[in-house]
């Protein structure tokens, strides 16, 4: 599955996301673009899901007119050791 991690995660994330194929907002070079073009694109690519700690973008953005799903990671913090304590969300 091709996974985007938006830039308010860590990109060492993208490891620890086994079996997909991670890309980040970094990478991709797509730092500061506003979410609506970033969905965007993300179809444009082929991109199935984004990873984010955005918890505004549900009222951001209309996702009935976009063939993905955005998944908001809600946690205290956004660093990596966080994320790795809290790695449910990473299983299979």
């Amino acid at each position: 599955m091709k996974v985007l991690l938006d830039e308010n995660l860590p990109q060492k994330l993208r490891n620890d996301l086994e079996g997909h194929e991670v890309y980040t907002v970094f990478f991709k070079r797509w730092n500061g673009i506003k979410n609506g073009e970033l969905l965007k694109l993300m179809q444009e690519e082929g991109f199935y899901v984004l990873l984010t700690c955005d918890k505004n973008i549900k009222s951001q953005q209309n996702f009935k007119t976009y063939p993905l799903s955005v998944l908001v990671i809600d946690i205290p913090d956004n660093t990596y050791l966080t994320l790795r304590a809290c790695s449910g969300f990473l299983s299979h």
